[in-house]
């Protein structure tokens, strides 16, 4: 697995997460995505990327991050941070790219810089080579092997040799898990609403585990799903003290915050505006209600 890649994709994904993306959208960014993931030399694809108007903001910020991944002593503990940085400070561009491309002009650019390898598929990589051989054969014994880290190496090799804290949270690593475990068991418990079934124990328990979570893609900058967590947890203790009554528009709003949860977090490339658009007209209408947050 290229972690470099990897994470890049990911900051993208965190980033969009906040915006309001129709398919149209959500083809380019699948489209970037795929551009990314695919690169043969992501270094040298991101400078093409800067010589290009439409994309030259968001290259400029994904090369920040690149010399962050590739350059610095990566300080483990604050990962999730950093992550929460670089996601958070690519939302602007990103939003700025999209109003400029469509999915057909994107594929031409990217075609031209993809073009750029058929024409000249070793001069890169030679001029490279070339010089650090010059410069490593006059020092290196006869049956002295040469070897170069790669960025992506280098970051594993930092991950491999880091000490561990003595409590690491396992957040950050299996946070898709986290999210999605809760999901069926609300919607099994919802579809019972219809039927009359208000199950107040549960409702308190989901509640606040939906709050946590809310707290938990917050701080690493997922807007979107913290929000949706958000409306469905107040909508929970409304519906404990009778204040909400569970009738079939409620159920409907709160299916669509699960919908959109699931959704952003799988990044499924489908136009999720309706459900997105139902769950925060849902949750301005449960806005003035005042609920003690910290139970």
């Amino acid at each position: 697995m290229n972690l470099i890649k990897q994470y890049i994709v990911q900051c993208i994904s965190a980033a969009a997460n906040n915006l309001r993306l129709t398919t149209e959208k959500m083809e380019v960014l699948a489209l970037l995505r795929e551009q990314i993931l695919s690169s043969k030399n992501i270094e040298s694809d991101i400078q093409k990327m800067k010589k290009i108007t439409e994309l030259s903001k968001i290259a400029i910020k994904l090369n920040e991050i690149f010399n962050y991944l590739s350059n610095s002593a990566i300080d483990v503990l604050k990962l999730s941070e950093k992550f929460k940085y670089h996601s958070s400070m690519l939302i602007n561009d990103l939003s700025q790219m999209l109003e400029q491309v469509s999915p057909v002009s994107l594929k031409q650019i990217l075609n031209r810089i993809n073009e750029e390898y058929k024409k000249a598929p070793e001069e890169s990589s030679n001029e490279n080579l070339s010089s650090s051989i010059d410069i490593d054969l006059a020092k290196r014994k006869p049956d002295e092997k040469l070897f170069e880290p790669t960025p992506e190496e280098k970051i594993k090799e930092k991950l491999i040799f880091e000490d561990e804290p003595e409590e690491e949270d396992p957040f950050f690593h299996n946070y898709e898990e986290t999210i999605l475990a809760p999901v069926k068991p609300i919607d099994a418990m919802l579809k019972r609403m219809l039927q009359g079934g208000i199950e107040k124990t549960l409702l308190l328990k989901y509640s606040k585990l939906l709050y946590e979570n809310g707290l938990k893609s917050e701080k690493i900058g997922f807007g979107i799903i913290a929000n949706m967590h958000k409306i469905i947890s107040k909508a929970f203790v409304l519906l404990y003290s009778g204040e909400l009554i569970a009738d079939k528009q409620i159920v409907e709003a709160l299916r669509a915050c699960l919908i959109v949860i699931v959704a952003v977090v799988r990044g499924k490339e489908v136009d999720i505006t309706n459900y997105l658009n139902r769950a925060e007209e849902f949750g301005n209408r449960i806005q003035h209600y005042k609920i003690e947050e910290n139970f």
